[in-house]
């Protein structure tokens, strides 16, 4: 029987590749070496491939011919969410943030009232190939970082405010994509990539 990647695993290809991936599949590697599928030249070879790596559909091709017992869980290495429920994320008179590695969710909704929020999605997974966040910053604000490559939608008015998200010039299209919504009344949101 070959070892090819199913439709579930292709579904996921797109995602961003965390740390956590990459040490799964450093691991198949090493037991692929260790009975003889791979030579020490081909696992070294791998291995730089490996942390070079963005996206999770770049990992599973480096174990795609692997017979591994550990591989389909290996394969599977971000699995959607079961619940589509949106993420809720609230600042009143405070601020919160939401960095390292964490899942953005299809939906998030953001409500800043006099505070501020800050999303850092350099190290996030994302739950989707396309992920929303809605913003509503009254007297408040929101900053998104973004990591680079990855492709922004702004879609949010600025009424006494200002509504500034910008992706990057050259988009990955095997990048998820960010789309965010809102309104800033007299406050501000703003995203960047991050350099």
């Amino acid at each position: 029987m070959e070892n090819r990647p199913s439709p579930r695993d292709s579904q996921l290809s797109h995602l961003r590749a965390s740390d956590s991936n990459r040490e799964q599949i450093a691991a198949v590697l090493g037991e692929a070496m260790s009975t003889g599928q791979l030579s020490h030249e081909e696992y070294s070879e791998r291995l730089d491939k490996l942390y070079q790596a963005k996206t999770v559909g770049e990992l599973q091709l480096l174990t795609h011919d692997l017979q591994v017992d550990q591989r389909p869980a290996a394969a599977n290495l971000i699995t959607p969410a079961t619940s589509s429920e949106p993420d809720n994320v609230i600042a009143v008179f405070g601020g919160t943030e939401r960095k390292g590695r964490w899942r953005v969710r299809r939906l998030t909704r953001a409500f800043a009232m006099f505070g501020g929020m800050r999303f850092d999605l350099s190290d996030a997974e994302f739950e989707a190939k396309e992920v929303e966040i809605k913003v509503t910053a009254i007297f408040g604000g929101a900053e998104i970082v973004v990591p680079e490559g990855m492709e922004v939608r702004s879609k949010g008015v600025g009424i006494f405010g200002g509504f500034d998200v910008h992706g990057s010039a050259n988009p990955d299209p095997s990048a998820p994509v960010l789309v965010v919504k809102g309104l800033a009344l007299f406050g501000g949101v703003s995203g960047k990539p991050r350099r």
